[in-house]
């Protein structure tokens, strides 16, 4: 402490570490501050909920058991199966309701799987580098500097010998405590090299993360993709409903697809994508055949009451709302709901 105070006050000289050193340091000091930064962000993206996160993340923990309460997709999912046998699952609201509640569960299933992933093939070992082999550095890093501040002290106390058995005993406690310093500092290097391999390791752990992350959009894009068409898929009607003027996805993408390649981009929505062919049929004369999806009961005459699966004849009548078409079946004609069909080709 004394030689540390001395040294502050500028009444002892301070032995310099070489640059090469020091620069390991720095190498080391900036990777433990971005390796922290990174842990904690991920953590935060894969489980927003902090009290669920301190749970989740016991990584001694990761044993794969069953989850002990359900995640926010899950529990959506629950929420919408629920209420859909409760409007009736043979209404199409409902039906619509338990498909979408069931693809919710898949996606939370999804979710825990990509925590699960991480944790063990991404977050652990950063942990583990944080824990494990920065303390050690930080551990030899300050016996080097206590052993530098013994060499500084040795050092003034030699300057200040004056008989000559005082400075025979200064000189050799110089010789040992810049021995031991030089040990060290030996020490210190070898393990701060080790950084560029911590480096290289991460470097695979960070691959491992895009591949589980990769893994999981595709997952829940084809999930998505699956309940689309299990809807009836009228990207027209939704369209209309939105007021917006950009069309939906194509539906020709594949997880395997996307699986194949770290580079393949999902599809992107664009004004250049073609729109169902109930689009088509609006600005079309003529009809064509659909299939009825789900039951549905005429509001008023002017409507036609509709069975699932019977199949109809459908075609456009000027001036009509852009969600309904004319439907007929034998003599019977009326106002459809576009949501309710699937046109045939």
């Amino acid at each position: 402490l004394t030689a540390f105070t001395e040294e502050k006050l500028g009444q002892a000289e301070k032995t310099e570490l070489d640059a090469h050193l020091e620069n390991l340091l720095s190498k080391a000091e900036c990777t433990k501050l971005w390796t922290e930064k990174i842990m904690k962000q991920t953590e935060v993206l894969l489980q927003p909920n902090p009290n669920a996160r301190i749970e989740e993340f016991v990584y001694e923990k990761l044993d794969r058991k069953a989850p002990s309460r359900l995640n926010n997709p899950e529990l959506l999912g629950q929420y919408m199966i629920d209420a859909g046998n409760e409007f009736g699952p043979g209404t199409a609201y409902g039906n619509a309701l338990i498909k979408c509640g069931e693809t919710q569960k898949r996606i939370g299933t999804a979710d825990r799987e990509l925590i699960q992933t991480s944790a063990i093939n991404f977050l652990t070992p950063l942990r583990n580098f944080i824990e494990g082999d920065y303390k050690t550095i930080t551990k030899e890093r300050k016996l080097l500097q206590n052993k530098r501040l013994d060499l500084d002290a040795a050092k003034t106390r030699l300057k200040k010998a004056k008989v000559a058995e005082a400075r025979a005993a200064s000189e050799q406690e110089v010789r040992i405590t810049q021995s031991e310093f030089d040990r060290q500092a030996e020490i210190t290097r070898l393990l701060l090299e080790g950084i560029s391999s911590t480096h290289a390791h991460h470097l695979r752990c960070l691959n491992d993360f895009v591949e589980a992350q990769m893994t999981y959009y595709a997952q829940c894009y084809q999930y998505m993709l699956d309940l689309q068409k299990q809807l009836g898929s009228f990207p027209s009607t939704f369209l209309s409903n939105n007021n917006q003027s950009s069309s939906a996805p194509v539906q020709n993408v594949s997880a395997p697809s996307v699986l194949a390649s770290a580079s393949a981009s999902l599809p992107s929505v664009s004004n250049s994508i073609v729109t169902s062919g109930f689009s088509e049929l609006k600005s079309l004369s003529g009809s064509r055949k659909a299939r009825v999806l789900y039951d549905y009961d005429a509001a008023n005459s002017s409507e036609l009451s509709l069975l699932a699966d019977e199949v109809i004849t459908v075609y456009s009548v000027p001036g009509m709302d852009s969600d309904w078409l004319m439907g007929e079946r034998g003599n019977q004609k009326g106002k459809v709901p576009i949501t309710y069909l699937e046109l045939l080709n």
